[in-house]
């Protein structure tokens, strides 16, 4: 090129930039890894205009890079082909985890507006890939000749999840039915977006407006404080605003003395995403998701989508997973009869003498356990400090018993300001990784609690790993101490035990990395880490009185731990009502999808005895955005099947010491550490040296055997 070229192009380029129509994307921040540490996500230099961009080169790269390895002249073997596929698509990863992390805790219409664009591309281009022949027959021919080549375990697991993945993809099907599972999975990642986009305004759309303060008696004053807060953040300065949370049930109920306050939030609650009073609808994609998922299903060669989706899962197939659930029924009937009698009794010893209704039992099972265990929700949240429970806490527990410690730090840019940033030290002093914690609900995020990974572990790529957990605790009025609910210490406790299965993880291959398990068992270590919260040499050390710093009371911390107990009943019963719900829909074929979404809930839960109208399922079908957007559909039922995994590894801890180093290095060893690379269940036995015992779940919830 002469300098008179050169300085051309250069002016072009200039010019082009200045009209902020530049094609020459290298200011993109995506286009190469970050240089933070642990190559965090550089939020101060990404925009909503990077996102696109990046996710169309990401797209083509990936494609280009499958291309050549699907027509590569040489015979396959396994580093040409399942480990060229590992190191393919890298530019499109980095843009997936922070684009769908923010989608889900910090949207905005831009994002909502680019991910409804984006959800049918993203279907296609993996179609693209799990349907490109070439490809396919060059990962068969590895698979059919495996138990000839010298893999070590690890290698042959991942030979073995890449082939089923490409055959329950649609790799065996012809051109024309690959063509209807492709049609069929755009409009399905369509439906799922537009599913998530309406829950979040329902957020907006279904909120309580009071006028009157005096209808708030029974909230604390922090509480009042919010939701004055909240009123006024949407221009309503005289009011109080109560926004609807993710469950059926709703956490204030429990405190609001009236009555009729409370059944405006129940209804708020559960009556939305029915199109009331002209509202959001959404009975239309369940329908459709319903239809779409078991004509997917029997393209396949499956009767039902539950067959298709419980194949891989450690469950095998539902009628397994309906026989786990039918025989906790009774019990759980049983528990249920005997709360009612108290709840009954105490309305009525409050002088009121109608029938109890969905709204009422919350609240009066919270007279039940105060008069029962003479405990106080507000005199307990004034032990509970997010902070402090995080640190003295959280934390503290995760390093007696594995020896890592957390380092707050303020150098690494954050998406949202609540958000905090910690690195994770190991046992030897060693960088692990990075933790976020994004604590507090606000408008810009979907409601429930989860956990993330911005950067997951591998050997192959030398990556580590930088984790989030995101929950959606009331935030406290400003200036206020952010005082929180035992429920909201156990999801905290819940999420980093997600958390360290990311930050743990020690594998080659970033398919197997941290939580890439089967869904029914990815919640059993998150699950596991709950139990710490209550017990009492971590209890006392985080429940201190935020005003005085006074420890909690060992007679209240006694009452505290036996109160978990009270009204296990009611919690086991609508979450066995929301999973039956998932499964009944997923029984489905194609011919027998119904016309009415809310008859053939009532029906299935009818069907289980589950049909107890003072208890609704956690989640009814038009609002249950775990089968309908969030990736558990006919899975639902994996949180109690991992929880019985939960609850007898930890009564094995216990009975081999508790919270001590040895015990964590080795359950870290067998399970935290080994993500996808084994099967879920070997190593579990390996792990416990035994099958898991229901008993120990039954014990935990307080359910009579």
């Amino acid at each position: 090129m002469n300098l008179t070229n050169a300085v051309i192009l250069s002016l072009l380029a200039v010019i082009i930039t200045a009209c902020g129509q530049s094609n020459d994307m290298t200011d993109n921040p995506f286009y190469s890894e970050s240089i933070l540490p642990f190559e965090a996500p550089d939020f101060t230099t990404i925009t909503d205009d990077h996102f696109m961009p990046a996710f169309e080169r990401g797209m083509d790269e990936h494609l280009s890079e499958i291309e050549t390895i699907a027509t590569n002249s040489e015979a396959p073997t396994f580093e040409n082909t399942i480990v060229a596929m590992e190191r393919s698509g890298r530019l499109l990863t980095r843009v997936q985890r922070v684009f769908f992390n923010l989608a889900s805790a910090h949207t905005n219409d831009n994002i909502q507006e680019i991910q409804s664009e984006l959800a049918p591309k993203l279907a296609s281009h993996r179609d693209d890939i799990y349907l490109n022949s070439d490809l396919f027959n060059r990962v068969n021919e590895l698979y059919e000749d495996r138990s000839e080549r010298d893999l070590d375990p690890e290698s042959r697991k991942l030979l073995e999840d890449t082939h089923l993945d490409f055959v329950r993809a649609g790799a065996r099907l012809t051109d024309e039915e690959q063509q209807r599972m492709r049609n069929i999975n755009e409009r399905m990642s369509t439906l799922t977006t537009d599913f998530q986009e309406k829950l979040l305004a329902m957020t907006q759309e279904r909120v309580v407006v009071v006028e009157d303060a005096a209808m708030l008696d029974g909230l604390s004053e922090d509480r009042i404080a919010s939701a004055k807060e909240a009123a006024a953040n949407r221009g309503m300065e005289e009011s109080y605003l109560l926004t609807i949370s993710n469950t059926t049930r709703h956490p204030l109920l429990k405190s609001l003395n009236n009555r009729e306050l409370r059944r405006q939030l129940w209804e708020a609650s559960a009556f939305r995403g029915i199109g009331e009073d002209g509202g959001i609808d959404t009975r239309p994609i369940v329908l459709e998701l319903a239809e779409l998922r078991a004509e997917r299903a029997a393209l396949l060669g499956f009767d039902r989508y539950a067959d298709y989706a419980l194949a891989p899962q450690t469950a095998g197939n539902p009628e397994n997973v309906l026989e786990m659930l039918g025989n906790l029924i009774p019990f759980v009937a049983e528990n249920v009869e005997r709360e009612s009698e108290l709840i009954t009794d105490m309305m009525k010893r409050d002088g009121i003498d109608d029938e109890i209704q969905p709204w009422d039992w919350q609240y009066y099972a919270d007279k039940v356990r105060a008069e029962q265990y003479a405990i106080n929700e507000d005199e307990v949240r004034a032990y509970f400090e997010l902070d402090t429970v995080l640190k003295n806490g959280v934390f503290h527990t995760m390093e007696k018993l594995y020896g890592i410690t957390f380092e707050e730090r303020d150098d690494i840019p954050v998406y949202h300001p609540d958000v905090r940033v910690f690195t994770v030290y190991d046992n030897d002093g060693s960088e692990l990784g990075l933790f976020y914690g994004d604590y507090f609900s606000r408008d810009s995020k979907r409601g429930g609690a989860w956990m993330n990974s911005f950067v997951v572990q591998s050997d192959l790529l030398d990556k580590q790993p930088v984790v989030s957990n995101v929950l959606n605790i009331t935030p406290p009025a400003e200036g206020d101490p952010a005082l929180i609910t035992f429920d909201n210490v156990t999801t905290m406790f819940h999420e980093m035990g997600h958390a360290v299965h990311g930050l743990f993880s020690d594998v080659t291959y970033p398919s197997l990395s941290g939580t890439s398990v089967p869904r029914d068992f990815v919640e059993f270590p998150s699950t596991f880490e709950e139990d710490w919260a209550i017990q009492p040499d971590v209890l006392e050390n985080y429940a201190i009185h935020h005003e005085t710093g006074e420890r909690i009371p060992q007679e209240l911390l006694d009452k505290l731990i036996e109160a978990r107990e009270f009204n296990q009943g009611f919690d086991t019963y609508e979450y066995l009502g929301a999973t039956l719900v998932d499964m009944e829909w997923h029984l489905l074929n194609e011919n027998s999808i119904p016309d009415d979404v809310i008859t053939f809930e009532n029906q299935s839960l009818a069907k289980h005895n589950l049909d107890n109208p003072l208890i609704p399922p956690r989640y009814k079908s038009p609002y249950f955005s775990h089968v309908f957007s969030g990736g558990y559909s006919a899975n639902y039922y994996a949180y109690i099947w991992s929880e019985i995994l939960a609850a007898d590894a930890f009564a094995f801890m216990k009975e081999q010491g508790g919270l001590t180093r040895e015990n964590g290095d080795r359950y870290r060893e067998h399970i935290l550490s080994r993500g996808g690379s084994r099967d879920a269940m070997e190593l579990y036995k390996e792990y416990r040296g035994d099958e898991p015992d229901v008993k120990y779940l039954l014990k935990r919830r307080g359910l009579s055997e």
